[in-house]
């Protein structure tokens, strides 16, 4: 008979997290017996929750604004690296202000938490950290993305950003610790699950698996990326939960070496061959170059013998994760980079070896396309003057006119059309955060809408289906791509004004009208049938 065992499965190394104390209100103890126990008030759990989700909207960790800055002074980097590295930061001195957002998706709430054996609250938690998320949302100047279902079909947007994700473990000790993450749908989206065999356990079938699914990662969730793959797992959920935690960093204190008892631990070697292979897959921080990922982790797990799922996450350009913790001692949250501006170089040589085509918005689409089809693909361009603002509700919206015979309003026919959807705008200003969205959600429509003379030249992030390319080489038309992820970089020094205008109750779903001044943007896909992104194949 075999012997019994147990293990933690993520046996974690010792804590380096630098935290700081928030308050030693909400927080005593109790005796039990002979031990002590841990009591935390409800108000407390609402009070860190709104302090995480408030820092993670506005800061970034040290070190990832570290690896930001190394692709400046990295002289591999190509100039259009560079220049989203600049961008980026730029943007998060922006969004350290607390007015405006790094991102204008300012995500869905997560929380992971593990509450020891001997702490009580006595209270719901998860309705106490919803509270405090929910406070964050209704009195920050972010996006209320979450809809909720009716019906199958008809949905409405919550208003509040809930419901949020809450996971709380029971673990032995008299701490509850926390991860929490704001998670946008552009990098939830490119979370992946693959039914593997074993078949794929070897170093040469493995290393080819995993560079073709980072090369289709595309640039849709804002590079450059932290990726994480994982391979194995008790189950396909046990898998993906594993993703999402290591590509937030909670993970990086794993073993390196795996043993008899199944504990996760990480390839290091291996992320070092999958990063080299990222960088070498020339699609860069997002249009051309060198950094699709900032950092590469790859860990593994056991497995069903039958079984071998393998998930692929990313965590973006907005990597918003922050641990805390409560202890007898107070409410502790991480350590966050309050003062990105020292990542900034002296002196902004970015553009200085590179020329961008200056067009105006605010003539006839005939002259706009004009202009655009007398340059190639992976031109930076700068835009200036009217953009209509639609995305996932108002194409469906704009669809089933068509579907009814009636002619689509000249705004759609008139100017460019970008897909995004802003988060609140503070007071004082002409604008929230309006960073781009994923431009794949809307491939479908562009066929129709081009045969007919609409849409014409959209604007947004990401690589794009054949079916664009196809459409716009038949109909005439260009798809530009934006920088995703300087939301608040653009809000401020971009967009000039900001008006609702159609679907008013659609919320940030609505058709806007902005008007934008130096916009800067990349022709990805033209006229003649070109795609960046496929050149790079």
């Amino acid at each position: 008979m075999p012997e019994f065992f147990y293990a933690d499965p993520f046996p974690l190394k010792e804590d380096t997290t630098e935290y700081k104390l928030l308050t030693k209100d909400f927080v005593s103890t109790v005796p039990f017996g002979d031990k002590e126990i841990l009591k935390v008030e409800p108000e407390g759990l609402t009070f860190l929750a709104e302090k995480a989700m408030e820092d993670i909207s506005f800061y970034l960790r040290t070190a990832h604004l570290e690896k930001v800055r190394k692709i400046l002074d990295d002289p591999e980097a190509t100039p259009n690296d560079r220049f989203v590295a600049m961008a980026l930061l730029k943007n998060a001195v922006i969004a350290a202000d607390k007015q405006l957002p790094s991102c204008q998706d300012t995500g869905t709430g997560i929380v992971m938490a593990k509450k020891g054996e001997y702490v009580i609250t006595g209270g719901d938690d998860a309705e106490a950290l919803s509270r405090g998320i929910y406070n964050t949302y209704v009195n920050r100047n972010l996006r209320y993305s979450q809809v909720v279902p009716l019906t199958m079909y008809d949905e409405v947007n919550s208003g509040s950003n809930l419901p949020a994700q809450i996971d709380i473990y029971s673990t032995p000790g008299d701490k509850y610790s926390f991860l929490f993450l704001a998670k946008g749908g552009g990098s939830a989206n490119k979370t992946y699950l693959f039914q593997e065999t074993k078949a794929l356990l070897n170093p040469a079938s493995l290393e080819k698996f995993i560079t073709e699914k980072v090369s289709n990662l595309g640039t849709a969730a804002c590079p450059p990326y932290h990726i994480a793959v994982v391979i194995g797992g008790t189950s396909a959920e046990a898998n993906l939960k594993t993703v999402k935690l290591a590509s937030a960093g909670y993970l990086d204190h794993l073993p390196t070496k795996g043993d008899k008892f199944g504990s996760a631990f990480r390839d290091i070697e291996l992320e070092e061959k999958m990063l080299l292979a990222a960088q070498k897959s020339g699609i860069g921080a997002q249009f051309g170059g060198k950094y699709l990922a900032h950092d590469f982790k790859v860990i593994r797990l056991p497995r069903h013998g039958a079984s071998c799922p393998v998930g692929l996450g990313v965590s973006c350009s907005a990597d918003r994760n922050i641990k805390a913790k409560i202890t007898k001692d107070g409410i502790y949250i991480e350590k966050l980079e309050y003062d990105p501006s020292k990542f900034l170089p002296t002196i902004d040589d970015v553009d200085s070896n590179t020329e961008s085509v200056h067009i105006n918005l605010n003539q006839p689409m005939p002259e706009i396309l004009k202009v655009l089809t007398k340059y190639p693909v992976k031109t930076r361009v700068m835009l200036s003057g009217r953009l209509v603002v639609a995305r996932d509700i108002a194409h469906a919206k704009l669809k089933e006119k068509l579907d009814k015979g009636e002619p689509l309003p000249d705004y759609f026919k008139n100017h460019p059309v970008y897909y995004a959807g802003p988060a609140k705008t503070p007071e004082g200003m002409p604008s929230g955060s309006f960073g781009p969205t994923t431009a794949g959600r809307m491939d479908s429509y562009v066929p129709l809408f081009q045969e007919k003379g609409y849409s014409m030249i959209s604007l947004a992030k990401g690589n794009r289906s054949k079916v664009v390319t196809d459409s716009c080489k038949k109909n005439g038309g260009f798809y530009l791509g934006s920088i995703g992820g300087p939301a608040a970089l653009l809000a401020k020094e971009n967009i000039k004004k900001v008006e609702v205008l159609d679907f008013p109750e659609l919320g940030m779903e609505a058709v806007w009208s902005i008007d934008v001044e130096n916009f800067p943007a990349f022709i990805v896909v033209d006229d003649k049938g070109n795609d960046f992104f496929q050149m790079l194949n």
